[in-house]
């Protein structure tokens, strides 16, 4: 069964920009009203961050953004309560992005069944190892169409690379970079020989290229190399300073910027 993420792909294989939120930030009740500001401006997808206390794979400002809504009183059973019925108002594709703990504590098939009930597509968990989730739980998220997104860094193997390509089913994540999110600024030579690498590889799935992607220019490079741009610390920072979704989407998209 097709889902959102797949129908997106189909339909537009190039110049998707997919946005990344932390849930209860800048405010607990904003998780709702981000979404469905990004979605009327334009944005394909949106990736909704469950803050965790120890994200190993975030940069500063992505951390301050989760302890912020940790402080509010984020959790992932208050995330599913904002996001009941939020297909009456957003049909984008949905993601859930976060780190396994908070998953397991609630439960991985509760999880999935609540998800897949409010009309999630994917999850993305960077820390679930692949193999554990062939031999585990990939039943479990094919039964609830959702898909799982797979990261890929500089460092990843072409045969890992290319293990990751067959278990996945909407598309791979590509790392620009060692460092954590919100770090690199503009791509050299070192970025573009790997999204190029990538790009030659021939992938069944499409790419999405995330870290160090914040203006117009990172946004274009990236693009000319994979189907798409993840933008997260950006626009947490964008938030932080005040500044509508709308706002900075189209600050993204246009060529002024």
């Amino acid at each position: 069964m097709t889902n959102r993420i797949q129908g997106l792909f189909r339909q537009k294989p190039q110049n998707i920009l997919s946005i990344f939120l932390t849930s209860g930030y800048p405010k607990l009740e904003d998780t709702r009203s981000t979404i469905i500001d990004l979605a009327k401006a334009g944005v394909d997808m949106i990736e909704i961050g469950m803050p965790f206390s120890d994200p190993i794979a975030d940069g500063s400002t992505i951390q301050h953004s989760n302890q912020v809504a940790l402080n509010n009183g984020i959790t992932v059973a208050k995330i599913f309560e904002q996001l009941e019925n939020i297909r009456s108002e957003v049909d984008i594709p949905l993601l859930l992005m976060g780190y396994l703990n908070p998953v397991m504590q609630y439960g991985m098939e509760a999880f999935c069944v609540r998800a897949a009930q409010i009309g999630i597509d994917g999850l993305i968990l960077p820390d679930l190892p692949m193999m554990e989730y062939r031999n585990m739980y990939q039943e479990l998220f094919q039964k609830h169409n959702l898909s799982n997104i797979f990261l890929v860094t500089p460092q990843t193997s072409e045969k890992r690379i290319q293990m990751i390509d067959k278990v996945s089913d909407s598309f791979i994540y590509v790392v620009s970079t060692d460092s954590t999110t919100g770090k690199t600024e503009g791509f050299g030579p070192q970025h573009l020989a790997y999204f190029e690498r990538i790009q030659e590889m021939n992938l069944q799935n499409p790419t999405l290229v995330g870290f160090g992607i914040s203006n117009h220019q990172t946004y274009s490079t990236v693009c000319q190399y994979s189907s798409g741009a993840i933008i997260g610390s950006a626009f947490i920072k964008a938030l932080g300073r005040g500044e509508t979704p709308e706002a900075f989407v189209h600050g993204i998209r246009s060529q002024s910027v």
